[in-house]
């Protein structure tokens, strides 16, 4: 049975409509009730109402798997407008009463991590009733939470091209190649970028922006990068470097503290450092919250001044 808006409306309620919400991204009721603090047959009584109001099923079992119908892949578009309009009239009514509050929903790739929370503080003291909400991933995902409207922006230092998205640079992210204090290579006077990737050099998984960039500066020069081991994170490729494993092309905030301490050395190179900047993204389609916007004006004001004083090398 299909229902006129008015009846629709008196038999849909915004309650429903966020356990649905939660239980379409965890996929599992007993996920989702211990998300919002019900009981599982609480979250079942409000699916069932959902799906009778709407004459539809959101969801199927197959085995003790839980799958989206094309129904409930529907409703989930219009609820995350639905939502997403809400909390920025919530926002707006914050500023015709002088305040600025609500929520700032980062994706960080993880090479900017480091950088994010210095970048954060200066906002948050300036605008204390604003909460913000970190996810870290690598840029393929985080480009994906984007353009699903999961986040606000995301902190990246490769923006795919694409019009789907605004950026706005705010600071340098130099990738600088790195090893360890001991190494060999520090007893040659030059050597080449062809040189230093034939070394054995550490590379980042797949989906990475820091690997994208390194792929691309190869392409681009003809060198060959024959990579002897891939590991998940900027982080972990550090501690390979300082280990002996071999070397690295790093983010400098990332080994800021190594390069200061001596324990990596960044040896002379032609053809880098690799030069990038950090940019936030969001959605072209997206209309800035207030918050956002604030966090914006704030990158572009502050945002390079800040981090010179963190990541500034030597």
């Amino acid at each position: 049975m299909v229902y006129t808006l008015g009846q629709l409306l008196n038999r849909l309620t915004f309650r429903q409509l966020q356990v649905f919400q939660v239980v379409f991204h965890k996929l599992s009721y007993s996920r989702a009730a211990e998300e919002l603090g019900l009981t599982q047959p609480a979250v079942s009584a409000q699916m069932k109402q959902l799906e009778a109001a709407l004459g539809q099923s959101m969801f199927d079992y197959v085995g003790k798997q839980l799958y989206v119908t094309p129904a409930g892949a529907q409703l989930e578009r219009v609820v995350r407008e639905i939502f997403s309009d809400l909390e920025t009239l919530q926002m707006d009514l914050y500023q015709l009463e002088g305040q600025l509050r609500g929520e700032l929903r980062l994706c960080v790739v993880s090479s900017a991590e480091i950088v994010v929370p210095y970048l954060l503080k200066g906002f948050l003291e300036k605008y204390p009733q604003v909460e913000a909400r970190l996810t870290v991933l690598n840029r393929t995902n985080a480009t994906e939470r984007l353009l699903q409207n999961q986040d606000d922006m995301a902190i990246t230092g490769i923006v795919p091209d694409t019009r789907l998205l605004n950026r706005q640079p705010f600071f340098d992210n130099l990738l600088v190649p790195v090893v360890r204090q001991d190494h060999a290579i520090l007893q040659s006077q030059t050597m080449s970028a062809q040189q230093f990737f034939d070394i054995g050099f550490l590379q980042r998984e797949k989906g990475s922006g820091s690997r994208a960039a390194i792929e691309g500066f190869c392409k681009d020069n003809r060198l060959q990068l024959k990579p002897i081991m891939e590991l998940g994170s900027n982080e972990s490729i550090k501690h390979g470097v300082l280990a002996g494993l071999g070397v690295a092309l790093l983010p400098l905030a990332n080994v800021i503290a190594e390069l200061r301490l001596g324990t990596l050395v960044m040896p002379t190179i032609k053809g880098f450092p690799l030069k990038r900047s950090w940019c936030a993204v969001y959605p072209s389609s997206k209309q800035p919250t207030p918050v956002m916007q604030a966090f914006l004006d704030h990158l572009r004001e502050e945002g390079d001044r800040c981090l010179s004083k963190q990541f500034s090398y030597p």
